[in-house]
């Protein structure tokens, strides 16, 4: 082994961040395999890369027995000991038997096999990398698509974009920049493979994160997100600090810090709720932005009834039932609407009782909804 060779592990182990110990267990492998296929050789041996001197020697390994049975794998104990008196029975018996032109056709043979392996070690790198990545966001750029996938280059490796993670309301073109959450990573015969979404829920819960100071440190946690992608979500916050606008710190300043991620999700709806242990008050406030006037709760089958004023209805319930459908997905609960008319018919809401939390909604202490236009 030359001392070029030498100098080029140093400089793969600092431009590939790759072991150099990772490199030379390869090429002695690589070795160990040209010496076998070149000079037709079964037996055990050993490859020795001297390191300070640059020099490659192979030698043969044979186990010492009383009787040989195959001379290539084993030697007598009589003829290792006219080697070495102090050899015994199982000991390993080792003999140079490094060819004359060893090193042309160790060099041809091993290049292939050592390019393998420092490409099988960048994978490996890779892979650690991204797994310790899942459930975070990472900036990626759009470099093709086909029917089913787009794949988006996050540096080191190729992330797949499935078309079902992909936002409804979004169309992608080659080169464009976009944000994605990282689901799971895989290892695979042709490295690792990157899997990213643009609808999971958890890319609502990161943007928050890194948008809301109060929320990267702890004051302000997120309690829960129902998404619909690309359409409408809602998330519940809380604050253990009473001096603390949950809700107040997530919209910022004249809605500046909810309105980023808006822009970043393509002008999805927002809904933003102070989460409450009551579900009467957590309920209430995940209808936002319709008003309620009773939540009636029954806790055999976690399901509420939810009183709203008739002209809140359609409101409450939401386009196609989305309003309705994204707070039970919030709270957890099953929720039922009805009009205040219906309500009193069904005697469920007799007219003399007062609305238990109207005067919370109607004050729009607990929500904040971020669109312009009614449902």
């Amino acid at each position: 082994m030359s001392s070029e060779l030498l100098d080029a592990l140093e400089v793969l182990e600092k431009q590939k961040g790759i072991s150099r110990d990772v490199l030379i267990e390869a090429i002695e492998a690589a070795l160990v395999t040209a010496y076998k296929r070149n000079f037709n050789q079964a037996q055990n041996v050993r490859v020795d890369l001297n390191l300070d001197t640059g020099t490659m020697l192979v030698y043969s390994r044979k186990d010492v027995v009383e009787e040989v049975e195959d001379d290539r794998l084993q030697i007598s104990l009589e003829d290792a000991r006219a080697l070495n008196p102090v050899y015994e029975i199982g000991d390993i018996v080792e003999e140079e038997v490094t060819p004359r032109n060893f090193g042309r056709i160790a060099a041809q043979t091993a290049k292939q096999v050592v390019t393998q392996r420092v490409r099988e070690a960048e994978r490996g790198l890779i892979f650690e990398e991204y797994v310790d990545r899942a459930d975070d966001i990472v900036n990626g750029i759009v470099e093709r698509m086909d029917a089913r996938n787009l794949y988006v280059g996050l540096g080191k490796v190729e992330a797949v974009l499935p078309q079902t993670e992909q936002m409804p309301n979004e169309s992608y073109q080659p080169h464009d920049r976009i944000k994605v959450y990282i689901t799971k990573v895989e290892r695979t015969t042709r490295g690792p493979q990157v899997f990213v979404s643009r609808t999971h829920p958890g890319l609502l819960r990161r943007l928050f994160e890194n948008e809301v100071p109060e929320i990267y440190d702890g004051i302000v946690e997120i309690k829960s997100i129902a998404r619909e992608a690309g359409d409408r979500s809602k998330i519940s916050v809380h604050a253990n600090d009473e001096e603390v606008d949950p809700v107040g710190s997530c919209v910022g300043s004249r809605g500046g810090r909810v309105q980023t991620i808006v822009n970043e999700l393509g002008g999805e709806k927002i809904d933003i709720v102070e989460w409450s242990e009551d579900p009467v008050v957590f309920v209430a406030n995940a209808l936002s932005p319709s008003k309620v006037l009773d939540v009636q709760v029954s806790e055999d089958d976690k399901s509420t009834t939810v009183v709203v004023p008739d002209y809140q209805l359609s409101l409450a319930i939401g386009k196609r039932g989305q309003n309705a459908r994204l707070a039970a997905k919030l709270t957890g609960w099953k929720i039922d609407i009805k009009s205040e008319t219906d309500a009193r018919e069904l005697g469920i809401y007799p007219s003399a009782e007062s609305a238990s939390v109207a005067s919370e909604t109607d004050e729009d202490a607990d929500g904040f909804d971020f669109y312009d236009e009614e449902e």
